[in-house]
């Protein structure tokens, strides 16, 4: 399982931010996405811990809290949702309509 963290400043590192879940238990990874254009922090980030519960006392405990100047969105990270492979985009190409 693993806890989506949103409304992070852009600031905050993996170090950071394995520091704090720390104090609930055993941190196993921690990603911070970043934009494919900037290279800037998106401002959330995703913890894996050892154990269920202790995710949990870290959801418990954060959700809520004022951390590096915002208020942290913390919960169970929802399963990334299939966007196909079309892009999301409208396709307008000739070959779709048999022109060339």
């Amino acid at each position: 399982m693993s806890i989506y963290v949103g409304n992070l400043s852009y600031d905050v590192t993996e170090a950071d931010l394995t520091s704090i879940f720390a104090e609930y238990g055993s941190v196993k990874r921690v990603q911070l996405p970043t934009d494919r254009e900037t290279g800037r922090m998106r401002g959330f980030g995703f913890v894996e811990m050892s154990a269920e519960s202790e995710e949990s006392a870290a959801i418990d405990a954060l959700d809520g809290a004022e951390w590096m100047g915002r208020d942290l969105k913390v919960n169970k990270a929802k399963p990334r949702e299939d966007r196909g492979s079309a892009g999301g985009g409208r396709r307008n190409n000739n070959f779709s309509r048999g022109r060339y």
